[in-house]
């Protein structure tokens, strides 16, 4: 199976130029590449397909491109946006790729000896064309008509208030000018990237051909949606961010695992690289016993250890089986201060649970766990009720400070998932 097969099975084709041809072509190595605009200092999932893409080829023997946006991010791309990115300093996008590309390192190999994956900035070949020259060289080859018709352009030209400025309006020139640039210098011939860069790439293609008189292909792959229609990557909380400062592990691992139903084998194909018949396994376990989640812990595993690596991954699985009374012996505090955020919290008074300590049913009705004190005894004797996830039979137990996790903390359980977290103040 080669990589243009893996990608179609995969659902990973969207639009593809002369597809037989591709097809063929990537029976032997080829060098290809796909773009980004460092428009922060961290990626978020929903920029993983194209990028994840070039580890597919890469592993496939081909040789893999990354071209970050210095010089394409001081301009910002109008493609599937309503207004204008607002314009960042040069400063700024440096300090953007040099952050980013440490994350690349995490699933593109930029050292083996055979395909070494290399990143490239745009910048440094357009800050040494001038303007009149650029004009000269690239603009001379588009027709104004040819670049209003491009989807991208016509939307926001349609909109009265917000319209498109004359340097948006240019980014397609300039992502094509990188294509037939990456052609001369590296015998680049593939473009991948998001259906909505389809204009772009075949601006680049056809530059090629004009100036270079040379073939050279696209593929872009689809832009990911979830099943009720809601923009792929973003929670209540916003974007889901490679970087843990600004996602955690667990938050990333917990992304994952609560994948919708209906999405949940198809992001396993879209984004992992777990084989055709593991995913067909995952797929049917699902369809006969999906509230056993067995695709959805795949699908968090495998994304969570590709990202982050396989021991923050093992720690956000303990802590997502916290919640489901997993032991807490050995948890670290980070890692329980995620989960203090998945359930409900009370306050008490650290002096309280000094000395003697308060008793165990009034920290229940406390925590809302039980309605009186009385039930909780019940509760309590009935064995349905869990301190730090061990069970408590004794109707006369105080809770002490000795209980407290990290000095600061109790979590209480009442059954199998109410839980709530008591913290001391």
């Amino acid at each position: 199976m080669n990589i243009f097969e893996e990608l179609e099975w995969r659902g990973l084709v969207a639009d593809c130029t002369d597809a037989p041809a591709l097809r063929q072509r990537l029976e032997a190595p080829i060098t290809l590449y796909a773009g980004f605009d460092p428009t922060s200092d961290s990626l978020h999932v929903g920029n993983l397909v194209p990028l994840l893409a070039l580890r597919r080829f890469q592993q496939h023997g081909h040789h893999p491109i990354v071209v970050a946006g210095g010089a394409t991010g001081l301009i910002g791309d109008p493609s599937g946006k309503a207004a204008e990115r607002q314009l960042l300093t040069r400063e700024l996008l440096e300090s953007n790729i040099a952050a980013i590309k440490e994350q690349l390192r995490r699933w593109l190999d930029f050292d083996c000896k055979t395909n070494p994956a290399r990143l490239m900035d745009n910048a440094d070949w357009t800050a040494q064309v001038s303007f009149l020259d650029f004009l000269r060289e690239t603009g001379k080859h588009f027709s104004v008509n040819q670049m209003i018709a491009r989807e991208s352009v016509r939307a926001r030209m349609e909109d009265r208030e917000s319209g498109i400025s004359y340097a948006e309006f240019s980014y397609m020139l300039l992502q094509a000018f990188d294509f037939c640039h990456l052609r001369r210098i590296c015998h680049c011939e593939l473009q991948i990237g998001g259906s909505d860069q389809w204009g772009n790439i075949t601006a680049g293609m056809e530059l090629t051909r004009k100036k270079l008189g040379e073939r050279v292909f696209g593929l872009t792959l689809p832009l990911i949606l979830n099943s009720d229609g809601t923009k792929f990557g973003k929670t209540a909380a916003g974007a889901v961010w490679v970087d843990p400062r600004k996602t955690s592990v667990y938050r990333f691992y917990q992304f994952w695992v609560r994948a919708d139903d209906r999405d949940v084998v198809r992001y396993l194909n879209l984004f992992t690289f777990l084989s055709k018949d593991e995913i067909a396994a995952l797929g049917a376990e699902h369809q006969a016993r999906p509230e056993a989640r067995a695709a959805h812990k795949a699908l968090a595993r495998a994304m969570t250890g590709l990202i982050h690596g396989p021991s923050a991954t093992a720690e956000a699985v303990r802590a997502s089986e916290i919640l489901f009374g997993g032991a807490l012996e050995g948890i670290a505090e980070s890692t329980f201060n995620e989960i203090v955020g998945e359930a409900p919290t009370r306050d008490v008074e650290r002096g309280k649970l000094e000395g003697a300590g308060a008793p165990l049913a009034e920290a229940l009705v406390l925590s809302g766990l039980c309605p009186s004190k009385g039930q909780a005894r019940k509760d309590i004797e009935g064995g349905g009720v869990y301190i730090n996830n061990v069970r408590e039979a004794n109707s006369q137990r105080h809770l002490t400070a000795a209980d407290l996790l990290f000095g600061r903390h109790v979590l209480l359980r009442k059954g199998k998932r109410n839980y709530v977290v008591l913290t001391a103040k």
